[in-house]
């Protein structure tokens, strides 16, 4: 005899869309304490809600005690999963706002590292152009590494996502924005600098004698270093942490110029022959191109479109 068993859920209600809220909430933020200030509830509360959803699962979700907070091995997947269902929530909110002919709900957009520097880059602009448009959209800001920002785009966790150009899509729309100059940088005490260094090296070739930082993921920083075959003696995960690496005076790595120009300002690092050691990248805007994005989502792409025009 087959014995049925009933599935620990059942009916999904607006009780567990709360509860996987915070739950987002706690995660993102690191911790129940550090969550309060952004729930407004008081701690005990928010450990009470994260408790009715372990039972209402059927799960332990998180660790949490001296040692910090941590999740479980279902917790992490619970919590894949409740960023999925969150935004499939938002994006049926925004579906429903739009046949009201309205713009409403939540809108995330992801942009990689450090790019408020830079001169060509006008998302700022394209936030206000949006802002006077649609007043009642909540936006979300995230900043991200490349190939978060499209796995992001793509499983719905974002909507909108600003990236480097390194390879296309077809489940992606592509909307090009603004370019970034990448120059190779050592830090001031780096041996490559001092006085015993006659001079600096003239190729790639030469260059493989110095130890190497670059980017972990597929990016223009990967596909050039795997052309010019410049070996990553270290590995970073962001321009931040090219940026300490290279600091540290024992790599060499890229970064975009307007991002080191502080740098070099202050005598920390200094470019190694630009005109030789320096690559572009292009920048895009990506949505997913299936099924056609919501009028919140073409909105703030039609912004980015206008803010980026070359000037007349």
């Amino acid at each position: 005899m087959q014995v049925k068993t009933r599935a620990a859920l059942g009916q999904l209600s607006d009780m567990d869309i709360r509860l996987l809220r915070v739950f987002k909430t706690v995660v993102d933020c690191g911790g129940m304490a550090a969550a309060e200030l952004e729930l407004n509830i008081g701690t005990s509360t928010v450990s009470r809600h994260i408790k009715d959803l372990e039972t209402r699962l059927g799960l332990s979700l998180c660790r949490r005690g001296r040692a910090g907070f941590a999740l479980t091995p279902e917790g992490e997947q619970i919590y894949a999963e409740t960023l999925r269902l969150l935004a499939g929530v938002d994006a049926f909110r925004c579906r429903v706002d739009e046949i009201h002919q309205r713009m409403g709900g939540e809108l995330h957009i992801a942009v990689f590292d450090k790019t408020a520097s830079n001169t060509e880059a006008h998302i700022g602009d394209a936030i206000r152009r949006f802002v006077s448009q649609a007043p009642d959209v909540r936006l979300h800001l995230h900043v991200a590494p490349l190939n978060s920002i499209e796995r992001g785009v793509l499983d719905g966790q974002f909507q909108v996502g600003i990236i480097p150009g390194h390879r296309s899509s077809a489940v992606l729309t592509y909307d090009a924005l603004f370019t970034e100059t990448m120059v190779l940088y050592a830090s001031a005490d780096h041996p490559l600098l001092t006085p015993d260094v006659a001079q600096q090296p003239q190729s790639w070739e030469a260059l493989r004698a110095y130890a190497f930082a670059g980017l972990g993921y597929h990016s223009p920083n990967m596909e050039l270093t795997q052309q010019v075959k410049l070996s990553r003696a270290a590995t970073g995960y962001d321009q931040e942490s090219i940026a300490t690496l290279i600091l540290s005076g024992c790599y060499l790595g890229f970064l975009p110029d307007h991002y080191a120009e502080s740098f070099v300002r202050q005598g920390r690092m200094h470019a190694v022959q630009p005109q030789q050691f320096t690559y572009h990248c292009s920048f895009f805007s990506i949505v997913r191109a299936s099924p056609q994005p919501p009028r919140v989502t073409q909105a703030f792409q039609a912004a980015l479109r206008q803010a980026h025009q070359p000037a007349a």
